[in-house]
C-alpha cells in the first residue's frame, strides 16, 4: 500500500442511515480504511459499533452517537482489533462503556502495537490520523464461550465471538429485534476476502475455520447484513463470502493436491478468480488467502 493509493478514511457521519428504528448506519461508501458503524439504540442505553480510525473520527462517531442517545447510556463494541474499527475506542473513556470478547481483547493487547506500527507506516493520512493514538483497552471484557447480551431498554443485543476467523478475536453483533447482523470483517461486498496472512508475524487468520464460521452465519438468514467494508445487503451477502471461501479453497487445495509449488499455484488461482469476479476489488489478497490455505493443506 502506497499514501497514493489510498485516500483519507474520513468517517462522513452526515451519510448516516436509518435502516431499522432507532438503529443506525453510517455507511463507508467505499473508501479503504473506514468501516461500516452502527449506532444501535434502546429505550435506556445506546450501543455503537466500530470507531473508525483515530481520535478525529472517533470524535465525530461520538458526538454523533451522544446526539442520537439524547442523554441514553452510551456503550461500544468492536467487531475485531484492526486499527480502523478499533483504534478510536480511548475517545469514548469515560463517556461509555467499551465491551468486547476476550479473544478480541488479547488481539488487542498481543498485536495491537505491531498493528498500530504497521498502520503507520503507510504514510501520509493514514499516519496522521494515528498520530498520538493509544492501542484500545476495553472496560469490559467477556468469555468466548457464552457470548454476551447487551440490555438497551426494550432491545437486547447480541455481541457472538465466532472464533478464529478472520481473526483470532472475531466477534458479531446480532439485533434480533431487527433482523440486522453486524459482521465485521469476516463480510465485505463488492470484493476478495482480507486474509490478513503476514507469516511469521501473523497467522491467525484460518481460511478452513473462516468457512465453518460462514456456513453458521448463513444459516441464521439475517434480515440486514452490515459487512466490515462495502454496500449493506441481505443473507445473499453471507452466503456469497461463503462461496467464494469454498471455491478459493477448493481450487487452492486442488492444485497443492498436485505438488505444484506455491507461487504457480497464486498464479492459476488468481486469475481464474479475476475471471470469475471481475467487478470485485481487493485483488492483492487473493495471494494471502492462497498462502493460508495451502499452510492449512491437510499433509
Amino acid at each position: 500500500m502506497t499514501d497514493e493509493q489510498l485516500p483519507d478514511p474520513a468517517v462522513q457521519v452526515a451519510h448516516a442511515q436509518e435502516i431499522a428504528p432507532d438503529l443506525l448506519v453510517i455507511p463507508n461508501r467505499g473508501v479503504q480504511l473506514v468501516p461500516n458503524i452502527g449506532i444501535i439504540g434502546g429505550m435506556q442505553a445506546v450501543l455503537v459499533v466500530e470507531t473508525g480510525i483515530g481520535t478525529a473520527n472517533a470524535e465525530q462517531v461520538l458526538a454523533f452517537a451522544s446526539e442520537v442517545a439524547k442523554g441514553r447510556r452510551l456503550y461500544l463494541t468492536t467487531t475485531h482489533f484492526h486499527p480502523e474499527h478499533a483504534f478510536g475506542a480511548h475517545v469514548f473513556a469515560g463517556r461509555a462503556t467499551y465491551l468486547v470478547n476476550r479473544a478480541q481483547a488479547e488481539d488487542l493487547k498481543m498485536k495491537g502495537p505491531g498493528y498500530l506500527e504497521m498502520f503507520r507506516g503507510f504514510g501520509g493520512p493514514i499516519a496522521r490520523r494515528l498520530n498520538g493514538v493509544p492501542v484500545p483497552v476495553p472496560d469490559v471484557v467477556y468469555d468466548d464461550d457464552t457470548g454476551y447480551d447487551v440490555d438497551l431498554g426494550g432491545r437486547t443485543v447480541r455481541l457472538r465471538p465466532t472464533g478464529r476467523g478472520h481473526t483470532k478475536g472475531d466477534q458479531v453483533v446480532e439485533v434480533p429485534d431487527a433482523g440486522v447482523l453486524f459482521t465485521g470483517d469476516l463480510a465485505e461486498t463488492g470484493q476478495f476476502a482480507i486474509f490478513p496472512w503476514f507469516p511469521p508475524y501473523d497467522t491467525d487468520v484460518s481460511g478452513v475455520r473462516w468457512l465453518t464460521v460462514m456456513d453458521w452465519l448463513a444459516a441464521t438468514e439475517p434480515r440486514v447484513v452490515v459487512p466490515g467494508h462495502g454496500d449493506l445487503g441481505g443473507p445473499q451477502v453471507l452466503a456469497d463470502v461463503r462461496d467464494y471461501l469454498r471455491e478459493l479453497r477448493d481450487e487452492t487445495w486442488l492444485r497443492r493436491d498436485s505438488a505444484m509449488g506455491e507461487d504457480a499455484i497464486v498464479a492459476e488461482v488468481r486469475a481464474l478468480l479475476i475471471e470469475r469476479h471481475p467487478q470485485w476489488a481487493g485483488r492483492e489478497w487473493i495471494e494471502r488467502g492462497v498462502g493460508c490455505l495451502c499452510a492449512e493443506h491437510a499433509v
